[in-house]
């Protein structure tokens, strides 16, 4: 695989472990985050550390953006950062935002001579740390073959449609994460209720049809009562309010997705909105709330 100069803006908890694995396969990696601990870390690792965006960029053969929500990214990139960039420079773009921003933004660096794909990312910060997400990428195929070296470093790459179909594929993600995390999360719940360890349940169901990543993963969160983000409440909702606009866009109603967005926004709204970077398999606490059944922790 050929090396190349790569830069990386966002390197919060799912990108410092990209940009890790970037540097471990070889790669010139530039970083730039808004706080500045992440970077300094990186550096020690042999990464270039910017002081803007826009510097970060100039030189590079690519540039992934890793950041919290579509305006950020909208903000980041129109500011001067697709000028900054050589012609022709290829960014992708591996955030959670709305398929039209998306969209917006494809055009928006093609009318500058730039190149934009949208590439999301399933799995979480251990599948960051592994190398192992799922990512799902819109825009020209030739433009994510010419990507899908650097991207498999980081996960497997599937190309799921045009400009904005990443982004539409990761909100069908968070659509069934969501209202899987609620499943299991009642299902514990009831398993306690009525004098099962809920453990034991969660090992007996693994090998049958309820068996997910959810369960697998999320179940024993909840069982253990580990709640520090790896997927936080806050960017929870804000998919699947995405998800729901896309949706009532299209004529398509989401009863599920709509009642599982409630649950999680009552429970980040708890503390004052305290939890809301709770991780989203927290849920279980709410719904262990509503039946007088909340173990602390």
């Amino acid at each position: 695989m050929p090396l190349l100069k790569l830069a990386v803006i966002g390197t919060g908890l799912m990108g410092r472990p990209m940009a890790e694995n970037l540097l471990k396969a070889g790669h010139d990696v530039t970083v730039f985050n808004r706080s500045p601990e992440n970077p300094q870390a990186l550096a020690k690792l042999g990464a270039a550390v910017a002081a803007t965006p826009a510097e970060a960029v100039q030189h590079a053969d690519l540039v992934m953006t890793m950041l919290p929500n579509g305006s950020v990214v909208s903000q980041v990139l129109l500011d001067g950062v697709f000028e900054a960039a050589q012609p022709g420079t290829l960014f992708v773009d591996m955030s959670s935002i709305h398929p039209a921003i998306a969209r917006d933004l494809a055009a928006a660096a093609q009318s500058q001579g730039r190149r934009f794909l949208d590439a999301p990312v399933s799995g979480g910060t251990g599948g960051a740390e592994r190398g192992e997400l799922a990512i799902m990428a819109g825009g020209p195929e030739d433009w994510i073959a010419e990507a899908r070296p650097v991207l498999d470093v980081l996960g497997k790459v599937t190309h799921v449609g045009p400009s904005g179909s990443g982004q539409l594929a990761k909100l069908v993600n968070q659509m069934i994460v969501a209202v899987t995390i609620g499943a299991v999360a009642e299902g514990l719940t009831l398993a306690r209720a009525g004098g099962a360890d809920p453990a034991r349940v969660r090992e007996a169901i693994l090998g049958g049809f309820a068996q997910s990543r959810i369960l697998s993963e999320h179940g024993a969160r909840m069982i253990e009562r580990r709640f520090e983000p790896g997927g936080t409440m806050t960017n929870q909702i804000k998919d699947l309010d995405a998800a729901l606009d896309v949706a009532a866009g299209l004529g398509a109603v989401m009863p599920l997705t709509a009642r599982a967005r409630d649950l999680f926004a009552d429970y980040a709204a708890g503390d004052g909105g305290a939890r809301a970077g709770d991780d989203h398999s927290a849920l279980v606490r709410h719904i262990e709330a509503l039946s007088g059944l909340l173990v602390e922790g």
